[in-house]
């Protein structure tokens, strides 16, 4: 089953225009597949390289113009997939942007950290820029009809969007557990930074179930037995990994506003059932509007990155515990967001708000209308 990536014609557009392509992403979200349809399209030759193999790894370090040339032949496409295994892949894209210029470089890298520190100097002006997520519910919808995907909804929220989950119905519990439990270590273990792998766990897991909660850094070091510092490096690789994202308080400076606080998501809320394992149906979870916070603030996340809307993500609260649950500010519009599962609860937003920010558009979101923000 083939489903179409948003992204797509975004990269085909931007063939041969003398800059390298670069595609971050998370292990397993289908970057290889989509770089691949891509190609198949154009109808080309080209030669591919996996940066799991040490052999690439070693030919592609350090390497010259000449050498370069003679590895790739007639071939008009370099696709070089886990590039953030190669040292100094940041010079040998430039060499080849800038000396075959006639070739077209792609790379994937599943370690936005590792990849972007190796390219953006080297790189600077001669790449494009790709983030490629876990299936969306836009994709899932253009794939198989917006009916469809809406009575899929609750699965969606137990087991994720990761392609391989979507396409092997029957298996998701096991799938995803492995999933969780192979690729979200597998990158930040390589780093030197990370030298306590049960401590990642840990802190992994206590995330999970702060989903939708305002997170402290002091309380997880407490809880997970690390000091601050650590934890705030390890949350700051979570993030570069692609396995969660954060979310800030907004204010301005408005009395009794929260300043500095912070939320943090999965990116898939799948992979965050998986930490936890809890894979109990929607109807008998305690943490059911959590799930569907972390479910739609993350398919905003994508929608915003998609369409490169430079939309900044936030989340509201006063030290009286009044609260929106995210906020979106796009150039100088401010939208509200208030996300419930039941459509019957009554919304009221704080008229501490809505009266320092009368400028702010103010939206309930329920499954119901969900498709109304996600679509597009």
């Amino acid at each position: 089953m083939e489903i179409n990536r948003y992204l797509a014609e975004s990269i085909k557009n931007r063939l041969f225009k003398g800059k390298a392509i670069l595609l971050f992403g998370s292990r397993q979200v289908g970057k290889s597949t989509l770089i691949e349809n891509v190609l198949k399209e154009t109808g080309q030759a080209w030669i591919y390289f996996n940066g799991d193999e040490a052999d690439v790894r070693e030919i592609l370090s350090n390497t010259t113009s000449t050498k370069l040339k003679l590895l790739m032949g007639d071939h008009k496409i370099v696709f070089i997939d886990e590039a953030q295994r190669i040292r100094e892949i940041g010079l040998t894209l430039k060499i080849m942007t800038d000396q075959l210029k006639e070739v077209q470089v792609i790379a994937t890298g599943s370690s936005a950290f590792e990849l972007a520190n190796r390219v953006n100097e080297p790189l600077t002006g001669r790449k494009y820029e790709f983030m490629l997520f876990p299936l969306s519910f836009s994709e899932m919808c253009a794939h198989h009809g917006l009916l469809q995907e809406k009575r899929l909804l609750e699965q969606r929220m137990l087991y994720g969007y990761y392609p391989e989950i979507v396409v092997k119905t029957g298996e998701e519990i096991e799938l995803v557990k492995l999933l969780a439990e192979s690729y979200l270590y597998k990158d930040l273990l390589m780093l030197e930074q990370i030298n306590k792998p049960a401590l990642l766990e840990k802190l992994v897991k206590a995330l999970a179930l702060q989903v939708g909660s305002e997170v402290s850094y002091q309380e997880l070091a407490q809880l997970v037995g690390a000091d601050n510092a650590t934890v705030e490096k390890y949350v700051g690789l979570l993030e570069k990994a692609f396995v969660v994202f954060m979310v800030p308080a907004y204010s301005r400076n408005v009395r009794n506003e929260i300043k500095k606080g912070k939320k943090i998501y999965f990116y898939d809320v799948g992979i965050r059932n998986a930490v936890i394992n809890n894979f109990h149906p929607i109807n008998a979870r305690v943490d059911v509007g959590a799930l569907w916070e972390n479910f739609f603030i993350a398919e905003r996340k994508k929608y915003h990155e998609y369409h490169s809307t430079g939309a900044k993500l936030y989340f509201w609260r006063t030290t009286q515990q009044q609260e929106i649950d995210l906020i979106e500010e796009i150039g100088d519009k401010l939208h509200a967001f208030e996300l419930k599962w039941s459509e019957r609860k009554k919304v009221r937003f704080p008229l501490t708000f809505t009266t320092n920010y009368p400028e702010a558009v103010t939206h309930v979101v329920s499954p119901k209308d969900m498709e109304q923000y996600l679509l597009g």
